[in-house]
């Protein structure tokens, strides 16, 4: 099983490359058509069409994911959640690539961890 979690919310998917619109529906608890409307305003989800039928990915879950979260936990608005995406990824592509972005947050958290196990020396004093 791959996780992938959003905001401190972990969802368990099977491990495998390509998922229907009705696994992604049942995976992420959402209705078919509000997929299909996601599709049609965000210009980032873009599952694989085949023959007529949509196959999403796991970084399509993930985007799937991160958009209910800002609809439906943090109040976002279409628009509001649309201009968000749009300015992240926008600052990704700009910045750096992945690899370099992946190396840079494992760098944080080994220093988050370093920090962390030095405040545990300081209350134990």
């Amino acid at each position: 099983m791959a996780r992938i979690e959003v905001e401190g919310e972990v969802l368990e998917i099977p491990d495998k490359k390509y998922f229907t619109i009705g696994e992604v529906s049942r995976l992420c608890d959402l209705k078919t058509h509000v997929l299909r409307y996601w599709e049609s305003v965000f210009p980032q989800l873009k599952p694989v069409k085949r023959s007529g039928r949509r196959y999403y990915q796991h970084k399509d879950i993930q985007l799937v994911l991160e958009i209910r979260h800002m609809l439906h936990r943090q109040g976002f608005t279409i628009q509001g959640a649309k201009a968000q995406l749009a300015r992240r990824h926008r600052d990704f592509r700009n910045d750096e690539s992945v690899p370099e972005v992946l190396a840079r947050l494992a760098e944080v958290r080994a220093q988050l961890a370093d920090f962390d196990g030095w405040l545990d020396t300081i209350a134990r004093d």
